[in-house]
């Protein structure tokens, strides 16, 4: 077992790359994996958007990162759960992601999230990630929120 190269790859990159990190503004991430998403249909309780799979978005063996499909089952699922007359989103309880096939740069996605509930405290919805052209089945997932509940004072 070579602890070291493991290190190396957790810890690799240079005082400049990470100045360029720390100078980034804050929220980036989000417009970062959201960037090109487009709303297709909104009704109460559901969402459906597509977008292409842009570069910025592969992993090292050239296709859509994992933490960028579990963003896209957050960001997603959190927008279905206004659908549902939700005031707030609320914050994550629990979240999994089942991932079925690959999508490469390029491939158009679609992503439709459902509400499964949306109760005083807490909003469950399910997002199902899917190549437009096929309708294979990139991912599953399934999103867990704590809803806060309006002070009675």
């Amino acid at each position: 077992m070579d602890l070291e190269a493991a290190k190396q790859l957790l810890e690799k990159g240079d005082s400049e790359s990470q100045q360029a990190i720390d100078s980034m503004r804050s929220r980036f991430f989000e417009p970062f994996v959201m960037e090109g998403l487009k709303v297709e249909r909104v009704e109460p309780g559901r969402l459906i958007c597509s977008m292409k799979v842009p570069a910025r978005l592969l992993n090292a063996g050239g296709f859509l990162h994992g933490g960028a499909t579990a963003t896209l089952v957050d960001l997603v699922g959190s927008a279905a759960i206004f659908t549902a007359g939700a005031t707030v989103t609320g914050v994550s309880v629990e979240i999994s992601v089942s991932y079925l096939d690959a999508a490469f740069e390029g491939e158009e996605l679609e992503i439709e999230s459902r509400v499964l509930r949306v109760g005083k405290a807490v909003g469950v919805v399910s997002v199902e990630i899917r190549k437009k052209a096929s309708g294979k089945i990139v991912a599953q997932g399934r999103h867990t929120k704590y809803l806060p509940v309006a002070s009675k004072l």
